[in-house]
């Protein structure tokens, strides 16, 4: 098998990808990857430190109001394409994927023009528009939310669930809650804004901390590297309870996470996968920065079931973040229904079911 992959931008592109790429290496130690990113993504440092080949092209996104840098944009994708077609007729792939970011956009439409068969992987419920675009060109379009299914040409249309998802279920987890100086057996809710921080996630947990102290339960702050002191800062004049870490990161995410209670967070396609692979209860605070506000979307196929609760980040503050996190923290039989709901919409072989899809498009 030889495989093309293309995605970018954001890791939410990116570790779908590499979540496939793993599953089919570990059917297929002989498969040939090929992952094309953009020379300035996230991709271009992350993908070659797993070792998987990498080639890059330039390209930007268009402007969402009227620009004369369009038609640059439209330019660079047109040089893209080119550029990508070379690397498709030197590589000779069996099928192109992509997960999504407009560098995808160049390298898979590259494809259907050269008769290679296609697939794009759309990890959200509001369908972006590199993945509207390609719709019509590629073969299969894997799916994970419900929500996308009227978005994109139904015949077309597969659900998957996440790749990222099967990584996440098939963790072992020797993790234990004395390594942050707590206890294994008090129900413990993760506040996680992302691997940057946010910002009102943050001001919201550090105004809540005083209210935190004086719970049955334990809390671990996780700020961001980059936002680690700031918020540290601000504590300073603040208490901070022996049930309660702050931390600016956790390296070993997907070990913790099976032993997380409940979780405070964002609604991306990634930590949607990776808390329903584990059930785990969420309390969710859409971003309101992102394209056409996917992310409530998101939220709400898990509020839809009773999976999670979600708080409007105009809504969010030290009182609502406190009374959502005490109404789940101290009754287990709701975070227990919670969990069985997350469960149900986890997809744990969701790698394995998107590269059936790629397979089935081989030409023998």
């Amino acid at each position: 098998m030889r495989l093309i992959v293309s995605g970018g931008g954001t890791g939410g592109h990116i570790y779908p990808a590499l979540a496939l790429i793993k599953a089919l290496k570990k059917r297929d130690p002989d498969a040939e990857v090929l992952y094309v990113g953009s020379e300035r993504g996230l991709e271009s440092s992350i993908v070659p430190a797993k070792g998987i080949p990498f080639k890059s092209t330039k390209i930007q996104g268009f402007k969402r109001s009227l620009s004369l840098d369009n038609f640059k944009t439209l330019y660079l994708f047109l040089k893209s394409v080119h550029e990508t077609k070379k690397m498709i007729k030197e590589f000779k792939p069996d099928v192109v994927v992509g997960t999504g970011g407009y560098v995808s956009g160049a390298v898979v439409y590259a494809a259907s023009r050269l008769n290679v068969p296609t697939m794009i992987h759309e990890q959200n419920s509001v369908v972006g528009i590199t993945n509207r675009f390609l719709s019509r060109y590629v073969d299969r379009i894997a799916y994970v939310f419900d929500a996308a299914l009227d978005q994109l040409p139904a015949s077309k249309m597969v659900k998957t669930g996440n790749p990222r998802a099967q990584e996440a279920a098939e963790v072992v987890s020797n993790f234990s809650w004395q390594e942050y100086n707590l206890k294994d057996d008090v129900p413990t809710l993760l506040i996680f804004g992302g691997s940057q921080g946010a910002l009102k996630i943050n001001a919201a947990t550090v105004a809540a901390i005083p209210a935190f102290n004086q719970r049955d339960y334990q809390v671990v702050f996780v700020t961001g590297q980059k936002r680690y002191d700031g918020v540290m800062e601000q504590l300073k004049s603040t208490t901070i309870g022996d049930n309660v870490v702050v931390k600016p990161y956790i390296p070993n995410m997907p070990e913790v996470l099976p032993k997380v209670a409940a979780i405070v967070g964002r609604a991306g396609a990634t930590s949607i996968a990776e808390i329903t692979a584990d059930g785990i209860p969420s309390i969710l605070i859409p971003s309101p920065y992102v394209t056409a506000d996917h992310q409530t979307k998101n939220a709400q196929s898990l509020a839809n079931v009773g999976a999670a609760e979600i708080i409007k980040e105009a809504d969010l503050n030290g009182d609502t973040l406190v009374a959502k996190a005490d109404q789940l923290m101290t009754d287990d039989g709701l975070r227990q229904d919670m969990a069985v709901a997350s469960k149900q919409l986890g997809v744990p072989d969701a790698a394995d079911r998107v590269l059936d899809v790629v397979l089935s498009l081989k030409r023998d």
